[in-house]
């Protein structure tokens, strides 16, 4: 992969959008890396967590590629290739283990739409987020999809249509990241949130996070039948009655995955 790295170490993976002289922004190429790094990462058994960042100090992500280029197959063309962007969405909510977002610089754009989609945050203080589109003459029209699910409505109006952008301690108070840190103390906070994570039973955290994500748009009435379902089959998974029988025993868990 060129512009995206995937290094796994032990049970995390970690993939990395490497174009800092673009501030890691996101174009077709980069698209179609990340969709792949994800998938490597989904049907690797050893990984139980993933954490998504973006290489230097300066941005974690600027959003599309403005620069020109590509551009083959006309306007269709360009259009068939931005839904990349929605397909790498929807794969981040079917990896079914934890996506950390480690957030060291800007996210903006589609890189605020990726901040969004990891399942936790962790963010360096002075970042700035939000989407600036509309200075541009666009309008966040596909991460809008993210936005008014986490964003408070007015605060989520205002950010489109003005294009203002947030300081990783605003998002914070709005509880859209999940950890807040001086630039210093990023790794630590990021590697403090994947052991914690990487120490539960991965079967049950796929589980939970599918039934997180599949109820998120259902009715009431709706999502309680589902979620009821789901519990049985959690009840029915042997880590399950591990994790019940190793309570009793005060004894840690020995997670089998299954």
């Amino acid at each position: 992969m060129a512009d995206v790295r995937l290094e796994v170490e032990g049970a995390v993976a970690t993939i990395t959008i490497d174009r800092p002289q673009r501030r890691n922004a996101l174009n077709e190429a980069v698209l179609g890396e990340l969709l792949a790094a994800f998938e490597v990462a989904k049907r690797d058994p050893a990984v139980r967590a993933v954490v998504l960042t973006g290489a230097g100090d300066k941005a974690f992500c600027a959003g599309g590629d403005l620069a020109p280029g590509g551009g083959g197959g006309g306007p269709l063309g360009m259009h068939w290739s931005r839904g990349a962007f929605a397909d790498l969405l929807l794969a981040m909510r079917k990896v079914g283990k934890p996506i950390v977002g480690r957030v060291a610089g800007d996210a903006l754009g589609g890189g605020f739409g990726l901040l969004l989609a990891c399942d936790l945050v962790v963010v360096r203080e002075d970042a700035r987020l939000g989407c600036p589109e509309i200075d541009v003459g666009l309008f966040p029209m596909m991460i809008m999809a993210l936005i008014t699910r986490h964003v408070p409505r007015k605060m989520a109006v205002e950010m489109m249509l003005t294009g203002r952008k947030i300081t990783g301690r605003e998002a914070e108070a709005l509880y859209l990241v999940n950890r807040c840190v001086p630039s210093s103390e990023v790794d630590g906070a990021v590697a403090e949130l994947v052991s914690s994570l990487t120490s539960k039973s991965p079967a049950v955290l796929r589980l939970g996070l599918e039934a997180f994500h599949a109820m998120g748009d259902m009715g009431f009435e709706e999502a309680l039948r589902f979620l009821h379902q789901s519990l049985t089959i959690n009840t029915m998974a042997e880590d399950a009655a591990e994790g019940i029988m190793a309570f009793i025993q005060k004894r840690p868990a020995e997670w089998k995955g299954r």
